[in-house]
């Protein structure tokens, strides 16, 4: 069966719905108590798992032990971090990591991107295993998006002030939000230079095999683990373990991905 959050939230809006009809066709008393809580119910649990649904339903089947069975013979277990297939009496599973670049090439100098193309190399040639990058970019809606930009470059000088503020600054994080800061700047110097902004979706895949489901899940967990702090140290970029629905959708751009900018930018994990 398969399931998954966009499924969930239907079926909850559809009982909402029922309840609602209950509600308003009832003459009063229990009954219309009751199709009220359930429209109620219904209505939360809906707006929840589509909004949130990439964080409460792995937390679901992890508890309840739920595999999803999905056609073609793939399945997700309970944890919902990775995607196994048997083929041949050999189990293969992918993991999918997600890339966050907060340096672009137009922000950096020819001998800078030289270099940093020889890192990527490196870093590359490190990995003893097929590795899979995919990134699909997009034009973005001008209209809305400097006033995004500007939000999001206000937080994120927030936090830096924050974790500057701090008796004892995590480095770490000191990092990565100058990175963010710097990056929204250049972002909003662009716009009102005129470029035209484009967005970008870049992520990693990885598969293991294995004579179990357990081996496979193990190996292609290590493989994510060490593909994850090779490209972190050698780009001194972010990497997420993606799960739930945001690796559901890594595996549906397999053979189809949104087909606005807008649907991109409401994917983007």
């Amino acid at each position: 069966m398969e399931l998954n959050a966009k499924y969930i939230a239907y079926g909850a809006a559809v009982i909402s719905l029922i309840g609602a009809f209950g509600a308003t066709s009832s003459q009063g008393g229990i009954l219309s108590i009751i199709s009220a809580i359930i429209c109620g119910i219904g209505g939360i649990t809906s707006i929840l798992i589509y909004k949130y649904g990439y964080l409460i339903i792995p937390f679901l089947t992890q508890r309840s032990h739920i595999v999803q069975i999905f056609e073609g013979g793939y399945e997700i277990p309970p944890a919902q971090d990775v995607i196994i297939k048997n083929v041949g009496g050999r189990y293969y599973a992918s993991a999918f990591l997600g890339i966050k670049i907060y340096e672009t090439t137009t922000d950096k100098s020819p001998e800078e991107n030289m270099v940093y193309s020889e890192y990527f190399e490196r870093a590359i040639s490190s990995v003893k295993f097929p590795v899979k990058f995919a990134m699909m970019v997009y034009v973005i809606d001008i209209s809305h998006h400097r006033r995004e930009l500007e939000t999001k470059y206000a937080e994120a000088q927030l936090k830096l002030s924050r974790e500057r503020e701090k008796p004892e600054p995590d480095v770490l994080k000191l990092d990565r939000y100058e990175k963010e800061v710097a990056m929204y700047e250049a972002q909003l110097n662009r716009l009102i230079a005129g470029f035209k902004p484009m967005g970008a979706i870049i992520y990693a895949m990885t598969t293991a095999s294995g004579i179990t489901k357990e081996a496979a899940v193990a190996e292609v967990k290590i493989q994510a683990s060490q593909l994850r702090s090779t490209l972190a140290n050698a780009l001194n970029v972010e990497i997420v373990n993606l799960t739930g629905d945001e690796m559901l959708k890594c595996f549906e751009w397999e053979y189809m991905i949104p087909t606005t900018g807008e649907g991109m930018e409401s994917a983007t994990y």
